[in-house]
Protein backbone atom coordinates (compact mmCIF):
# COMPACT_ATOMS: atom_id res chain seq x y z
CA UNK A 1 0.00 0.00 0.00
CA UNK A 2 1.23 3.35 -0.90
CA UNK A 3 -0.09 5.29 1.80
CA UNK A 4 1.87 2.57 4.43
CA UNK A 5 -1.40 1.53 6.44
CA UNK A 6 -0.91 -2.25 6.30
CA UNK A 7 2.50 -1.63 7.70
CA UNK A 8 0.90 0.77 10.63
CA UNK A 9 -1.61 -1.51 10.94
CA UNK A 10 0.20 -4.97 11.89
CA UNK A 11 2.61 -3.04 13.86
CA UNK A 12 -0.80 -2.01 16.28
CA UNK A 13 -3.21 -4.85 15.47
CA UNK A 14 -2.64 -8.36 15.54
CA UNK A 15 -2.41 -9.73 12.31
CA UNK A 16 -3.42 -6.26 10.63
CA UNK A 17 -6.96 -6.19 11.03
CA UNK A 18 -9.74 -6.35 13.74
CA UNK A 19 -11.33 -9.59 12.19
CA UNK A 20 -9.49 -12.26 11.03
CA UNK A 21 -10.95 -12.90 7.56
CA UNK A 22 -10.07 -9.12 6.57
CA UNK A 23 -6.74 -9.95 5.90
CA UNK A 24 -6.72 -11.44 2.86
CA UNK A 25 -4.56 -14.39 3.96
CA UNK A 26 -6.29 -17.14 2.60
CA UNK A 27 -6.72 -15.12 -1.20
CA UNK A 28 -3.39 -13.55 -1.14
CA UNK A 29 -1.98 -10.08 -1.36
CA UNK A 30 -3.45 -7.13 1.13
CA UNK A 31 -6.26 -5.78 2.09
CA UNK A 32 -7.54 -2.43 0.55
CA UNK A 33 -8.35 -0.05 3.09
CA UNK A 34 -11.67 2.00 2.46
CA UNK A 35 -12.52 5.46 2.87
CA UNK A 36 -15.69 5.52 2.16
CA UNK A 37 -18.88 3.52 0.86
CA UNK A 38 -21.64 4.33 -1.79
CA UNK A 39 -24.54 2.43 -3.06
CA UNK A 40 -23.14 -0.12 -4.64
CA UNK A 41 -19.58 0.74 -4.59
CA UNK A 42 -16.33 0.62 -1.87
CA UNK A 43 -13.59 3.28 -2.25
CA UNK A 44 -10.38 2.72 -0.87
CA UNK A 45 -7.67 5.43 0.18
CA UNK A 46 -6.16 5.19 -3.17
CA UNK A 47 -8.65 6.46 -4.72
CA UNK A 48 -9.92 3.11 -6.86
CA UNK A 49 -13.48 2.21 -6.82
CA UNK A 50 -14.87 -1.38 -6.40
CA UNK A 51 -18.37 -2.93 -6.72
CA UNK A 52 -18.90 -4.37 -3.28
CA UNK A 53 -20.68 -7.52 -2.85
CA UNK A 54 -19.22 -7.92 1.25
CA UNK A 55 -21.87 -5.30 1.82
CA UNK A 56 -20.35 -5.35 5.62
CA UNK A 57 -20.67 -9.47 5.46
CA UNK A 58 -24.66 -9.02 5.00
CA UNK A 59 -26.09 -6.03 6.75
CA UNK A 60 -26.46 -2.91 4.52
CA UNK A 61 -29.15 -4.71 1.91
CA UNK A 62 -30.15 -0.99 0.93
CA UNK A 63 -26.26 -0.16 -0.04
CA UNK A 64 -23.44 2.18 1.42
CA UNK A 65 -24.57 5.57 3.05
CA UNK A 66 -28.53 5.34 1.81
CA UNK A 67 -30.09 8.71 2.69
CA UNK A 68 -32.95 6.16 4.56
CA UNK A 69 -30.46 5.45 7.32
CA UNK A 70 -28.37 8.16 7.09
CA UNK A 71 -30.79 10.58 8.11
CA UNK A 72 -32.02 8.86 11.05
CA UNK A 73 -28.70 8.95 12.40
CA UNK A 74 -28.31 11.99 11.91
CA UNK A 75 -31.49 13.13 13.83
CA UNK A 76 -29.96 10.80 16.53
CA UNK A 77 -26.93 12.39 16.88
CA UNK A 78 -27.89 15.34 17.95
CA UNK A 79 -29.96 13.73 20.57
CA UNK A 80 -26.71 11.87 21.77
CA UNK A 81 -25.38 8.81 21.65
CA UNK A 82 -26.31 6.34 24.81
CA UNK A 83 -28.07 6.76 27.83
CA UNK A 84 -27.90 3.57 29.68
CA UNK A 85 -31.21 4.18 30.17
CA UNK A 86 -34.80 2.63 27.87
CA UNK A 87 -35.87 4.38 24.61
CA UNK A 88 -38.60 4.65 22.82
CA UNK A 89 -36.74 3.64 19.26
CA UNK A 90 -35.59 0.16 21.09
CA UNK A 91 -39.30 -0.26 22.11
CA UNK A 92 -40.22 -0.19 18.13
CA UNK A 93 -37.44 -2.16 17.13
CA UNK A 94 -38.68 -5.04 18.70
CA UNK A 95 -41.99 -4.43 18.14
CA UNK A 96 -41.29 -4.45 14.30
CA UNK A 97 -38.98 -7.55 14.88
CA UNK A 98 -42.17 -9.47 16.79
CA UNK A 99 -44.40 -8.27 13.99
CA UNK A 100 -42.19 -9.32 11.61
CA UNK A 101 -40.83 -12.80 12.46
CA UNK A 102 -42.95 -15.52 12.38
CA UNK A 103 -42.01 -16.89 15.94
CA UNK A 104 -40.48 -14.02 17.86
CA UNK A 105 -43.21 -13.43 20.58
CA UNK A 106 -40.77 -11.30 22.93
CA UNK A 107 -37.14 -10.19 21.55
CA UNK A 108 -34.06 -9.31 23.71
CA UNK A 109 -31.57 -6.50 22.14
CA UNK A 110 -27.88 -7.06 21.87
CA UNK A 111 -24.83 -5.88 20.52
CA UNK A 112 -23.69 -8.82 18.23
CA UNK A 113 -24.80 -11.81 16.63
CA UNK A 114 -22.20 -13.48 19.38
CA UNK A 115 -23.61 -12.24 22.09
CA UNK A 116 -27.16 -13.36 20.64
CA UNK A 117 -26.41 -16.94 20.14
CA UNK A 118 -24.28 -17.12 23.25
CA UNK A 119 -27.36 -16.51 25.47
CA UNK A 120 -29.35 -18.21 23.48
CA UNK A 121 -27.46 -21.27 24.44
CA UNK A 122 -27.72 -20.71 28.05
CA UNK A 123 -31.46 -19.85 27.56
CA UNK A 124 -31.76 -23.51 26.04
CA UNK A 125 -29.51 -25.05 28.58
CA UNK A 126 -31.31 -23.54 31.87
CA UNK A 127 -35.23 -24.15 30.03
CA UNK A 128 -33.91 -27.91 29.69
CA UNK A 129 -31.80 -28.72 32.33
CA UNK A 130 -29.66 -30.54 29.69
CA UNK A 131 -26.06 -29.79 28.91
CA UNK A 132 -25.30 -30.49 25.19
CA UNK A 133 -25.26 -28.71 21.62
CA UNK A 134 -25.57 -29.99 18.30
CA UNK A 135 -24.23 -27.93 15.52
CA UNK A 136 -23.30 -28.59 12.11
CA UNK A 137 -19.76 -28.52 10.28
CA UNK A 138 -19.06 -25.32 8.67
CA UNK A 139 -21.75 -23.90 10.09
CA UNK A 140 -20.53 -20.02 12.43
CA UNK A 141 -22.68 -18.72 15.23
CA UNK A 142 -20.26 -16.33 16.91
CA UNK A 143 -16.73 -17.31 18.37
CA UNK A 144 -18.06 -18.18 22.19
CA UNK A 145 -16.34 -20.88 23.27
CA UNK A 146 -18.75 -23.76 22.51
CA UNK A 147 -19.26 -22.95 19.16
CA UNK A 148 -15.88 -22.73 18.27
CA UNK A 149 -15.89 -26.56 17.38
CA UNK A 150 -15.86 -27.48 13.12
CA UNK A 151 -16.97 -23.89 12.89
CA UNK A 152 -17.10 -22.40 9.09
CA UNK A 153 -16.44 -18.40 8.25
CA UNK A 154 -12.80 -16.95 8.92
CA UNK A 155 -12.28 -20.69 11.38
CA UNK A 156 -12.22 -22.65 8.06
CA UNK A 157 -11.02 -19.44 6.01
CA UNK A 158 -7.46 -19.57 8.02
CA UNK A 159 -7.84 -23.61 8.22
CA UNK A 160 -8.09 -23.40 12.35
CA UNK A 161 -10.01 -26.61 13.14
CA UNK A 162 -10.95 -25.60 16.68
CA UNK A 163 -8.88 -22.83 18.79
CA UNK A 164 -6.89 -22.56 21.35
CA UNK A 165 -8.08 -21.27 24.46
CA UNK A 166 -11.24 -23.26 24.89
CA UNK A 167 -11.42 -26.29 27.58
CA UNK A 168 -11.80 -29.58 26.62
CA UNK A 169 -14.54 -29.76 29.00
CA UNK A 170 -16.54 -26.79 26.91
CA UNK A 171 -15.91 -28.32 23.58
CA UNK A 172 -16.93 -32.07 24.80
CA UNK A 173 -20.65 -30.38 25.58
CA UNK A 174 -20.73 -29.51 21.33
CA UNK A 175 -21.97 -32.36 19.05
CA UNK A 176 -20.80 -31.83 15.75
CA UNK A 177 -22.67 -33.44 12.80
CA UNK A 178 -22.16 -32.52 9.28
CA UNK A 179 -25.22 -30.48 7.61
CA UNK A 180 -28.21 -32.24 5.65
CA UNK A 181 -27.42 -35.09 6.50
CA UNK A 182 -30.48 -36.02 8.91
CA UNK A 183 -30.27 -39.54 9.01
CA UNK A 184 -27.18 -38.90 11.31
CA UNK A 185 -29.31 -36.75 13.31
CA UNK A 186 -31.73 -39.11 14.12
CA UNK A 187 -28.84 -41.28 14.86
CA UNK A 188 -27.55 -39.53 17.26
CA UNK A 189 -30.65 -38.54 19.18
CA UNK A 190 -31.01 -42.09 19.29
CA UNK A 191 -28.03 -42.27 21.91
CA UNK A 192 -28.30 -39.30 23.40
CA UNK A 193 -31.07 -37.01 23.04
CA UNK A 194 -31.85 -37.12 26.27
CA UNK A 195 -28.34 -34.91 27.46
CA UNK A 196 -29.37 -32.82 24.28
CA UNK A 197 -30.46 -29.24 25.06
CA UNK A 198 -30.49 -27.40 21.52
CA UNK A 199 -29.72 -27.71 17.97
CA UNK A 200 -28.07 -24.85 16.31
CA UNK A 201 -28.62 -24.57 12.58
CA UNK A 202 -27.61 -21.61 9.84
CA UNK A 203 -31.19 -22.69 8.05
CA UNK A 204 -28.89 -21.59 4.98
CA UNK A 205 -25.58 -22.00 5.41
CA UNK A 206 -24.25 -18.94 4.50
CA UNK A 207 -20.63 -19.40 6.43
CA UNK A 208 -19.22 -22.09 4.20
CA UNK A 209 -19.90 -20.64 0.97
CA UNK A 210 -23.69 -20.93 0.49
CA UNK A 211 -25.75 -24.26 1.01
CA UNK A 212 -29.17 -24.25 1.27
CA UNK A 213 -31.11 -26.98 3.19
CA UNK A 214 -32.40 -29.86 0.96
CA UNK A 215 -35.80 -30.86 0.78
CA UNK A 216 -36.92 -32.16 4.15
CA UNK A 217 -33.77 -31.45 6.22
CA UNK A 218 -35.02 -28.57 8.74
CA UNK A 219 -38.49 -30.42 8.62
CA UNK A 220 -36.66 -33.21 9.90
CA UNK A 221 -35.04 -31.16 12.94
CA UNK A 222 -37.85 -30.04 13.87
CA UNK A 223 -39.43 -33.39 13.87
CA UNK A 224 -36.66 -34.87 15.80
CA UNK A 225 -36.05 -31.93 18.25
CA UNK A 226 -39.98 -31.89 19.52
CA UNK A 227 -39.59 -36.00 19.37
CA UNK A 228 -36.61 -35.79 22.51
CA UNK A 229 -37.98 -31.81 24.32
CA UNK A 230 -34.58 -30.77 22.50
CA UNK A 231 -35.02 -26.85 21.36
CA UNK A 232 -34.68 -25.79 18.06
CA UNK A 233 -32.80 -22.50 17.19
CA UNK A 234 -32.30 -20.78 14.04
CA UNK A 235 -29.29 -18.87 13.57
CA UNK A 236 -30.37 -16.50 11.49
CA UNK A 237 -27.83 -13.35 11.94
CA UNK A 238 -27.30 -13.62 8.40
CA UNK A 239 -30.70 -14.92 6.69
CA UNK A 240 -32.99 -13.12 8.68
CA UNK A 241 -34.40 -9.92 6.61
CA UNK A 242 -31.84 -11.18 3.93
CA UNK A 243 -33.74 -14.50 2.05
CA UNK A 244 -37.45 -13.15 3.09
CA UNK A 245 -38.90 -10.26 5.29
CA UNK A 246 -39.88 -12.91 8.30
CA UNK A 247 -36.28 -14.66 7.28
CA UNK A 248 -35.92 -18.37 6.55
CA UNK A 249 -38.64 -19.51 9.30
CA UNK A 250 -40.94 -17.77 6.53
CA UNK A 251 -39.02 -18.65 3.69
CA UNK A 252 -39.15 -22.56 4.58
CA UNK A 253 -42.36 -22.33 6.78
CA UNK A 254 -40.63 -24.26 9.85
CA UNK A 255 -41.14 -22.51 13.43
CA UNK A 256 -38.19 -22.95 15.64
CA UNK A 257 -38.11 -22.37 19.30
CA UNK A 258 -35.59 -19.45 19.57
CA UNK A 259 -34.30 -17.30 16.68
CA UNK A 260 -31.12 -15.15 16.83
CA UNK A 261 -30.57 -12.20 14.48
CA UNK A 262 -27.90 -9.45 13.49
CA UNK A 263 -26.55 -7.29 10.73
CA UNK A 264 -29.83 -6.33 9.35
CA UNK A 265 -31.33 -5.29 11.76
CA UNK A 266 -28.88 -2.46 12.94
CA UNK A 267 -29.10 -0.86 9.51
CA UNK A 268 -24.82 -1.27 9.65
CA UNK A 269 -24.64 -0.51 12.69
CA UNK A 270 -23.43 -3.34 15.75
CA UNK A 271 -26.56 -5.00 16.92
CA UNK A 272 -27.63 -8.23 17.49
CA UNK A 273 -31.07 -9.69 19.03
CA UNK A 274 -32.48 -13.17 20.20
CA UNK A 275 -36.18 -14.14 20.57
CA UNK A 276 -38.59 -17.01 20.79
CA UNK A 277 -41.63 -18.64 22.17
CA UNK A 278 -42.47 -15.97 25.49
CA UNK A 279 -42.76 -18.98 27.85
CA UNK A 280 -38.90 -19.11 26.74
CA UNK A 281 -37.93 -15.40 27.13
CA UNK A 282 -39.58 -14.84 30.02
CA UNK A 283 -37.12 -16.53 31.61
CA UNK A 284 -34.29 -14.23 30.61
CA UNK A 285 -33.37 -11.78 33.85
CA UNK A 286 -34.81 -9.20 34.98
CA UNK A 287 -38.35 -11.29 34.55
CA UNK A 288 -36.37 -14.74 35.47
CA UNK A 289 -33.31 -15.85 36.58
CA UNK A 290 -31.41 -16.75 33.53
CA UNK A 291 -29.07 -13.51 33.31
CA UNK A 292 -27.44 -11.38 30.24
CA UNK A 293 -26.84 -8.09 30.31
CA UNK A 294 -25.34 -4.74 27.64
CA UNK A 295 -24.77 -1.90 28.54
CA UNK A 296 -24.96 -0.47 25.26
CA UNK A 297 -27.82 -3.07 24.05
CA UNK A 298 -30.65 -1.26 22.10
CA UNK A 299 -28.36 1.65 21.70
CA UNK A 300 -29.98 4.88 20.18
CA UNK A 301 -27.68 4.98 16.81
CA UNK A 302 -28.60 1.04 16.17
CA UNK A 303 -32.22 1.39 16.76
CA UNK A 304 -32.30 4.48 15.07
CA UNK A 305 -30.60 2.62 12.20
CA UNK A 306 -32.12 -0.52 12.43
CA UNK A 307 -35.79 0.88 12.73
CA UNK A 308 -35.18 3.34 9.20
CA UNK A 309 -34.08 -0.32 7.17
CA UNK A 310 -36.74 -2.53 8.60
CA UNK A 311 -39.53 0.40 7.85
CA UNK A 312 -38.22 0.78 4.46
CA UNK A 313 -38.40 -3.36 3.90
CA UNK A 314 -41.34 -3.56 5.23
CA UNK A 315 -43.22 -0.71 2.90
CA UNK A 316 -41.15 -0.99 0.33
CA UNK A 317 -40.92 -4.99 -0.49
CA UNK A 318 -37.80 -4.70 -2.18
CA UNK A 319 -37.88 -8.71 -1.87
CA UNK A 320 -38.27 -9.95 -5.39
CA UNK A 321 -35.88 -7.63 -7.19
CA UNK A 322 -33.37 -8.40 -4.85
CA UNK A 323 -33.81 -12.21 -5.28
CA UNK A 324 -33.98 -11.81 -9.00
CA UNK A 325 -30.30 -9.77 -8.99
CA UNK A 326 -28.61 -12.46 -6.67
CA UNK A 327 -29.95 -15.09 -9.19
CA UNK A 328 -29.03 -13.36 -12.32
CA UNK A 329 -25.49 -12.84 -10.64
CA UNK A 330 -24.88 -16.25 -9.70
CA UNK A 331 -25.97 -17.59 -12.84
CA UNK A 332 -24.01 -15.45 -14.56
CA UNK A 333 -21.12 -15.68 -12.54
CA UNK A 334 -21.16 -19.63 -13.24
CA UNK A 335 -21.75 -19.18 -16.58
CA UNK A 336 -18.62 -17.27 -17.51
CA UNK A 337 -16.45 -19.41 -15.72
CA UNK A 338 -18.39 -22.61 -17.14
CA UNK A 339 -17.74 -21.44 -20.93
CA UNK A 340 -13.95 -20.42 -20.12
CA UNK A 341 -13.54 -24.61 -19.09
CA UNK A 342 -13.28 -23.90 -15.05
CA UNK A 343 -15.78 -25.87 -13.32
CA UNK A 344 -18.56 -24.16 -10.95
CA UNK A 345 -21.89 -24.53 -9.88
CA UNK A 346 -23.57 -22.02 -7.67
CA UNK A 347 -26.82 -20.59 -6.60
CA UNK A 348 -28.49 -17.94 -4.87
CA UNK A 349 -31.49 -17.52 -2.01
CA UNK A 350 -32.90 -14.47 -1.73
CA UNK A 351 -30.22 -11.52 -1.73
CA UNK A 352 -27.91 -14.20 -0.68
CA UNK A 353 -25.57 -15.68 -3.58
CA UNK A 354 -22.32 -18.05 -3.78
CA UNK A 355 -20.74 -19.89 -5.83
CA UNK A 356 -18.16 -23.11 -5.99
CA UNK A 357 -15.18 -24.24 -8.09
CA UNK A 358 -16.69 -27.93 -7.99
CA UNK A 359 -18.16 -29.96 -11.33
CA UNK A 360 -20.99 -30.63 -8.58
CA UNK A 361 -23.61 -28.86 -6.61
CA UNK A 362 -21.92 -28.84 -2.43
CA UNK A 363 -24.59 -30.30 -0.15
CA UNK A 364 -22.06 -29.59 3.28
CA UNK A 365 -18.54 -28.15 4.37
CA UNK A 366 -17.13 -31.32 3.52
CA UNK A 367 -18.00 -30.89 0.13
CA UNK A 368 -17.38 -27.40 0.23
CA UNK A 369 -13.33 -28.45 1.13
CA UNK A 370 -13.56 -30.81 -1.96
CA UNK A 371 -13.60 -27.50 -4.19
CA UNK A 372 -10.93 -25.60 -6.07
CA UNK A 373 -9.65 -23.31 -3.66
CA UNK A 374 -6.57 -22.63 -5.11
CA UNK A 375 -8.54 -21.71 -8.63
CA UNK A 376 -11.08 -19.37 -6.15
CA UNK A 377 -7.57 -17.46 -5.30
CA UNK A 378 -6.96 -16.63 -8.53
CA UNK A 379 -10.35 -15.65 -9.39
CA UNK A 380 -10.94 -13.41 -6.42
CA UNK A 381 -7.56 -11.21 -7.37
CA UNK A 382 -8.14 -11.08 -10.93
CA UNK A 383 -11.52 -9.68 -9.77
CA UNK A 384 -10.49 -7.42 -7.44
CA UNK A 385 -8.01 -5.90 -9.63
CA UNK A 386 -10.47 -5.29 -12.22
CA UNK A 387 -13.01 -3.63 -9.47
CA UNK A 388 -15.23 -6.13 -7.78
CA UNK A 389 -14.63 -7.13 -4.25
CA UNK A 390 -15.80 -10.76 -3.70
CA UNK A 391 -15.18 -11.72 -0.09
CA UNK A 392 -11.94 -12.87 0.82
CA UNK A 393 -12.63 -16.38 1.25
CA UNK A 394 -14.11 -19.45 -0.24
CA UNK A 395 -16.16 -20.26 2.98
CA UNK A 396 -18.00 -17.17 2.60
CA UNK A 397 -21.46 -15.75 0.39
CA UNK A 398 -21.83 -12.77 -1.63
CA UNK A 399 -24.61 -10.34 -0.99
CA UNK A 400 -26.91 -7.87 -3.06
CA UNK A 401 -28.42 -4.62 -2.00
CA UNK A 402 -31.08 -2.50 -3.81
CA UNK A 403 -28.72 -0.39 -5.02
CA UNK A 404 -27.27 -3.12 -6.80
CA UNK A 405 -29.35 -2.22 -10.17
CA UNK A 406 -29.11 -3.70 -13.65
CA UNK A 407 -26.25 -1.79 -14.51
CA UNK A 408 -24.00 -2.88 -11.62
CA UNK A 409 -24.90 -6.94 -12.56
CA UNK A 410 -23.75 -6.05 -15.83
CA UNK A 411 -20.84 -4.21 -15.10
CA UNK A 412 -19.78 -7.25 -12.55
CA UNK A 413 -20.39 -9.42 -15.37
CA UNK A 414 -17.86 -8.04 -17.26
CA UNK A 415 -15.92 -8.48 -15.10
CA UNK A 416 -16.27 -11.46 -14.31
CA UNK A 417 -15.81 -12.58 -17.91
CA UNK A 418 -12.55 -11.09 -18.22
CA UNK A 419 -11.28 -12.88 -15.03
CA UNK A 420 -12.21 -16.48 -16.03
CA UNK A 421 -10.52 -15.63 -19.15
CA UNK A 422 -7.27 -14.50 -17.30
CA UNK A 423 -8.12 -17.83 -14.85
CA UNK A 424 -8.24 -20.10 -18.08
CA UNK A 425 -5.22 -19.14 -19.40
CA UNK A 426 -3.03 -19.90 -16.90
Amino acid sequence: MTDGLWTRAQAVIPGGVNSPVRSFRSVGGEPFFVERGEGAYLFDTEGRRYVDYVLSWGPLILGHAHPVVTEALERQLGRGTSYGAPTEAEVELAERIVRLVPTVEMVRLVNSGTEATMTALRLARAATGRPLLLKFTGCYHGHADAFLVAAGSGVATLGLPDSPGVPETVAAETLVLPFNDLAAVETLFGTRGDDISSVFVEPVVGNSGLIPPVEGFLEGLRTITERHGALLVFDEVMTGFRVALGGAQERYGIEPDLTTLGKVIGGGLPVGAFGGRRDLMEQIAPAGPVYQAGTLSGNPLATAAGNAQLRYLEEEDPFGDLAHAAERLSRGVVSALTEAGIPATGCSVGSMWGVFFSQEPIHSFEEAQGADLDTFRVFHRACLDRGVFLAPSPFEVGFVSTAHTSSVIDETLEVVRAAAREVAAL
